[in-house]
């Protein structure tokens, strides 16, 4: 094969070896073996071929050549000449990429190579024997390096780099570090080697040239000037040499906030007006001051700091908008003061002690209100009225005045009245001109102790303008009411008792209320022989007997009268009876019988409660009478259980049938003449074998027509134990004693024998001839 030069590396002599080997190594990658013998003294060298081989070549990126890019020669030392040996190529890319001639051992690249896609390509070569197909020698690896050209520009991370700083930063801040690549071989000359450089930006920012830092290059950047700043950074290859590759790269960078900027008024003073009529807390104006800052370095609060306004005006400040707004404090009196001036002072809530050189932080400002007049409502002299009268003082008595006058410059008179929805029983009467109030009913302390009203107030010549005020009415009590028992007493004395023993206490009460409290005094209206009373002295008083041995069966009842008297002025007294009942005890005291009220009462039962105790028990008896009679009816069988139950039913019979006989649907004996009396008596609890028994009583002699003859029959069906207890229908067919043709009824046919005159049937018009002459003609034909 062909060799370039040899590299002698290591020459090694083993003496103990009959054949030292020398290893030589060519720039190619070629080994050869050379073998010495040494006889005697001389060296005798003989060359011993151990295979060829290699280990790369190098072959440039982006060939731009119209024929194929030449690679090396293979070639083989055990190839003759003679055209015997065949070279095959394997590997990486053979037969596409690489070629290699079979006879020769020239290898070519086929196509245009780019290093950044793939750097080299590992090949097999080995040499063959056309004839024997036998390989000459093993096959040897090599690899095919590419060589790098600067063919790829740099490229950054990112197309377009965001960045924030705090304004007034100091020079060499950093911003932001930017970064590029270069595809190319950094070990292999300049081609990756980068530098940046700031193309637009200036004199703002700088950018390190090795490292791709951004940082600020001028002082004093001032947010509220400008904002934004576009940076546009270069990165180029060769080191930055001419005929370099280069890329961009755009950064936005953004001043943040700091609180630099001090808030401004932007008027040195500021003009508000208001009605005097503004209520406390309402909107008089809003003013702003100005601050260059945002956010919370924005943030503004307002206080008051001087000013003959600073009474009836305050400043709060809106979170919202950042303003200060002025409401009112106390109210405004346009009749005293036309203008209120106040002066308002703005400081930023948060401050950054690193600026505090470009302050100070806050500014003042004038501000005046002008009350404008409003026509006002009367005033009171006093937001309540307080009066005390005593609860016997005469009707028409004043008790006091209410006061009020028109606040504008008018000064209009003024007109008093009562809510009369707070004086709904009229107790009181105000004079509409001087406004005293008086009463004008007697008024008890015991019933209400205070009266609360209103008393409106309004202008004669606007009554629209109207004011409201309390008026409280306190009213004393004076000792107009007596004391009486605080209870009802029910007491006993036994009959057994002796003589000064105690049988009830008792105590008073009093509906009036004196300064130093009851002190009620008891006593007997009268010197009594059964019993007597020792006064307490706490508002209590016992009940003694004087005798011994009562007798409820000669008087079971004493009625004891007691006197109780206050101690105020003027003393009130009473007399309350108690009443004693006499009751038989045994020997310890215990009552064994009494009467029944009394019995009853002993055991704590008062008269209310024994009635309405007895008239539960009543309630109770009558339900179970009720509830036993309910259920003795569910036991009994009804009158009627078949399907033939004609109770609110209508039966209807076409059929004439045989006869009188012949139907059980009704009661023939009611057709018949009423002296006929039938003695065939039924029971009428049970379901009779007709539908309507035989049974009907005949009506009385003495009815003659037929109005008086069913009225009888009424009567009689009303009063009849016997009927029914359901619904029936009762026919009455009476045509009465006075009809000169008797009855008319087929039905007693065949009682009355013999033949009939028909003859009178010509006597009664023509309109019966016809019938005269069938029946007349008949009776002749039988006649004959």
């Amino acid at each position: 094969m062909i060799m370039n030069h040899f590299l002698w590396l290591l020459p090694l002599v083993f003496p103990h070896l009959s054949s030292p080997v020398i290893l030589l190594e060519r720039s190619d990658g070629n080994l050869f073996h050379w073998n010495h013998l040494m006889k005697g003294d001389k060296l005798v060298l003989h060359r011993s071929k151990r295979d060829w081989m290699w280990r790369q070549f190098f072959l440039s990126e982006e060939y731009t050549g119209s024929n194929y890019q030449y690679v090396g020669k293979l070639r083989s030392d055990k190839d003759r000449g003679d055209g015997t040996a065949r070279y095959v190529l394997s590997g990486e890319g053979a037969g596409t990429i690489f070629r290699i001639d079979e006879k020769s051992g020239d290898l070519h690249a086929t196509q245009r190579l780019d290093r950044e896609e793939k750097t080299s390509y590992t090949l097999q070569a080995q040499a063959f024997n056309k004839i024997t197909g036998l390989p000459l020698e093993p096959a040897t690896e090599f690899i095919v390096k590419i060589h790098d050209i600067n063919d790829n520009e740099p490229k950054f991370t990112k197309a377009v780099y965001t960045a924030s700083i705090p304004e007034m930063s100091d020079v060499g801040t950093f911003v932001i570090e930017v970064n590029a690549t270069d595809a190319d071989d950094a070990t292999y000359g300049n081609s990756a080697k980068l530098v940046y450089s700031i193309l637009q930006g200036q004199p703002y920012f700088s950018v390190e040239p090795e490292t791709g830092i951004v940082r600020i290059a001028l002082s004093s950047m001032d947010r509220e000037v400008r904002k934004e700043y576009q940076v546009v950074i270069q990165a180029k290859d060769m080191a930055g040499q001419m005929g370099g590759l280069s890329g961009t790269t755009m950064v936005n960078v953004t001043l943040t906030d700091v609180n630099d900027s001090p808030p401004r008024f932007a008027y040195s003073s500021y003009h508000l007006s208001t009605y005097e009529s503004a209520e406390i807390g309402s909107t008089v104006g809003r003013i702003k001051a100005n601050d260059g800052d945002e956010g919370e370095n924005a943030e503004m609060k307002y206080r008051i700091v001087d000013g003959d306004g600073k009474e009836y005006l305050d400043i709060i400040t809106d979170e919202t908008t950042q303003e200060g707004v002025i409401v009112v404090k106390k109210k405004l009196d346009y009749e005293s003061k036309r203008v209120y001036t106040v002066k308002v002072e703005v400081t930023n809530t948060h401050q950054d002690p690193n600026f505090a050189d470009l302050g100070p932080f806050l500014d003042t400002a004038i501000v005046k209100v002008t009350a404008k007049d409003a026509d006002e409502p009367p005033v009171f002299s006093r937001p309540q009225y307080v009066f005390e009268v005593n609860e016997d003082t005469p009707k028409g008595i004043a008790i006091g005045t209410i006061t009020a006058w028109d606040p504008d410059a008018t000064h209009y008179p003024i007109q008093y009245a009562i809510d009369q929805h707070t004086d709904p029983e009229r107790l009181y009467h105000i004079d509409p001109k001087n406004g005293s109030i008086t009463i004008l009913k007697s008024l008890d302390r015991e019933v209400s102790k205070w009266h609360n009203i209103s008393v409106l107030a309004s202008e004669i010549n606007n009554p629209h303008q109207r004011s409201r005020v309390p008026v409280l009415i306190k009213v004393l009590d004076v000792n107009d009411n007596a004391p009486e028992f605080a209870m009802i007493y029910e007491t006993f004395v036994c009959e057994n008792v002796k003589a000064g023993q105690l049988i009830q206490t008792i105590s008073a009460i009093d509906t009036d209320d004196p300064l130093v409290g009851h002190k009620f005094v008891f006593s007997l209206s009268s010197m009594n022989p059964n019993f007597t009373i020792f006064d307490n002295e706490d508002n209590t008083a016992r009940i003694l007997t004087r005798r011994s041995g009562f007798n409820r069966r000669e008087m079971s009842v004493y009625y004891l009268p007691v006197v109780i008297s206050d101690s105020d002025y003027p003393i009130q007294s009473s007399t309350s009876t108690l009443t004693i009942r006499v009751c038989s005890c045994d020997a310890t005291g215990n009552m064994r019988s009494c009467s029944v009220d009394a019995l009853l009462l002993s055991a704590g039962l008062s008269t209310g409660a024994l009635v309405a105790i007895l008239l539960c028990i009543l309630i109770l008896l009558m339900i179970v009478v009720l509830f036993s009679a309910l259920k003795k009816q569910r036991r009994k069988e009804p009158l009627i259980i078949s399907k033939e139950d004609v109770r609110d039913n209508v039966v209807s019979y076409n059929d004439e049938g045989g006869g009188e006989e012949d139907t059980q649907a009704f009661d023939i004996g009611t057709l018949r003449h009423p002296e006929v009396i039938e003695s065939n008596k039924l029971r009428r609890d049970i379901i009779p074998e007709m539908l309507f028994p035989y049974h009907r009583p005949s009506p009385m002699k003495e009815c003659a027509d037929v109005r008086d003859f069913i009225i009888s029959r009424l009567q009689e069906n009303d009063t009849d134990p016997f009927a029914p207890p359901y619904d029936s229908l009762a026919t009455y067919a009476y045509e009465g004693n006075g009809s000169i043709a008797e009855s008319l009824s087929s039905l007693e046919s065949s009682v009355t024998e013999g033949d009939h005159e028909y003859d009178y049937l010509s006597n009664w018009g023509p309109q019966f001839k016809k019938l005269a002459d069938m029946y007349i003609g008949k009776d002749t034909g039988v006649a004959n």
